[in-house]
C-alpha cells in the first residue's frame, strides 16, 4: 500500500447539517485533495440503528447522505463512496475484534454514557457494541487518519486499542489511527447548549436550508442585552460569535466583541449578516444537489463503483485475520 488511507462516515439520519459539514465533511474533503492519502467516505447506516429509526426512510435517508457528500465536493475519482451494510465483512471483523474487548471497557465510553442517558429505553447490546464496530469501520481498510468530531475521540482510542492488541496476539499489521482535526470541529448548537445535533430541535442548520429558513433559525437563537462587562464564553451569544468567526472571520468577530464591551451588539444585524454568509456557502452546494437529484443513474453507478472497492479491500483484510486467528 503506497499511500495512507482516510476512513470516515456520517450516520444516515437524512440530510447533513453545518455540524457534519465543518465537523466532518470538511475535513474529508483537505484529505481527499492530498495525494499522499488514498480516501474511503462511507454512509454509516449500521450505525444509524444502534438507537431508534425510521426503517421506512433509512434508505431514503442514505441517499441523502449520499447526495450531501457529493454535492460539498467529495469526487468519486478521488475517494471512494459507499453504503456502510452493503460491505458485510464489517460486521464479521467487528466480530473478531470484540474477542479482545472487555464489556467493562465498552461500558465506561462517555459515549455509551451518554447514549444511554439520551435513550433510556434503547439501552441495546448494538449501542454498547458501536465502538467496536466503528473500529472495524476504520481498520477494515486499514486506515490511519479519521476526519471526524472531537466528540469521536473516545471511539478512535477504542480502535487504537484493537490495533495494538490484535497485532501483538496475531501478528496484524493495523495501523493505530488518527483524528483528522478542522476548525469547525465542534459546532455548538443554535439554543445555546451543547453542539448542533438532529436529535435537538432548533439546534441545526442543513445544508440544504434556503435563505429564509437560516433567517428564521438565527431569529430564534437566544441572546443577551446585546453589551457588558466580559465577552461571553460559553452560551448562545457565544456561540452566535463562533459562528461569526467560521462563516465572516475573525475580524469580523472582533467588529462584535468590541461593540459588546461598547455601544453594544444589534443581534438583528448580527444575525441577518451571518444568515447570508452562511447560505453564501451553501448555495453552491444546492445547486449541484439538484443537478444530482437530476441524475439518479450517476449517483448509482458511484455507489456500485464504491461498493466493488470496499468490498475487495474489506475482504483482503477479513481474509488475512481469520488466517491469522487461526479460523
Amino acid at each position: 500500500m503506497d499511500k495512507k488511507r482516510v476512513l470516515s462516515g456520517i450516520r444516515s439520519t437524512g440530510r447533513l447539517h453545518l455540524g457534519n459539514y465543518l465537523g466532518a465533511v470538511k475535513g474529508m474533503l483537505e484529505l481527499q485533495e492530498n495525494p499522499d492519502y488514498e480516501s474511503l467516505y462511507m454512509v454509516a447506516d449500521l450505525h444509524a440503528i444502534t438507537t431508534p429509526y425510521d426503517k421506512e426512510k433509512l434508505s431514503e435517508n442514505s441517499r441523502e447522505v449520499v447526495l450531501d457528500y457529493l454535492a460539498a465536493g467529495l469526487d468519486p475519482n478521488r475517494s471512494t463512496i459507499f453504503i456502510q451494510s452493503k460491505i458485510p465483512e464489517h460486521i464479521e471483523l467487528s466480530y473478531y475484534f470484540s474477542t479482545v474487548l472487555t464489556v467493562a471497557r465498552m461500558q465506561d465510553l462517555p459515549t455509551y454514557k451518554d447514549k444511554v442517558e439520551q435513550f433510556k429505553d434503547h439501552n441495546t447490546v448494538a449501542l454498547l457494541y458501536y465502538p467496536v464496530l466503528m473500529a472495524s469501520d476504520i481498520l477494515i481498510y486499514k486506515a490511519s487518519m479519521v476526519p471526524v468530531g472531537v466528540d469521536q475521540e473516545p471511539h478512535l482510542e477504542v480502535a487504537r486499542e484493537v490495533a495494538r492488541k490484535m497485532n501483538t496476539l496475531y501478528g496484524t499489521d493495523f495501523p493505530e489511527p488518527e483524528r483528522f482535526a478542522t476548525k469547525g470541529e465542534y459546532l455548538p448548537s443554535l439554543t445555546g447548549e451543547g453542539k448542533m445535533s438532529k436529535s435537538i430541535e432548533g439546534s441545526y442548520i442543513n445544508l440544504t436550508d434556503d435563505l429564509a429558513t437560516i433567517e428564521k433559525k438565527l431569529a430564534g437563537a437566544p441572546t443577551d442585552s446585546g453589551k457588558g462587562e466580559t465577552i461571553p464564553q460559553k452560551g448562545s451569544v457565544a456561540n452566535l460569535l463562533k459562528f461569526v468567526e467560521l462563516f465572516e472571520g475573525k475580524d469580523k468577530r472582533k467588529i462584535y466583541e468590541e461593540q459588546y464591551l461598547g455601544e453594544g451588539i444589534k443581534y438583528s444585524l448580527l444575525k441577518k449578516d451571518l444568515a447570508q454568509a452562511i447560505f453564501a456557502e451553501l448555495e453552491p452546494i444546492q445547486k449541484r444537489r439538484e443537478e444530482l437529484i437530476a441524475n439518479p443513474a450517476y449517483v448509482d453507478k458511484i455507489l456500485a463503483e464504491g461498493e466493488e472497492i470496499a468490498g475487495r479491500l474489506a475482504r483482503e483484510t477479513v481474509a488475512e485475520v481469520r488466517s491469522k486467528m487461526g479460523l
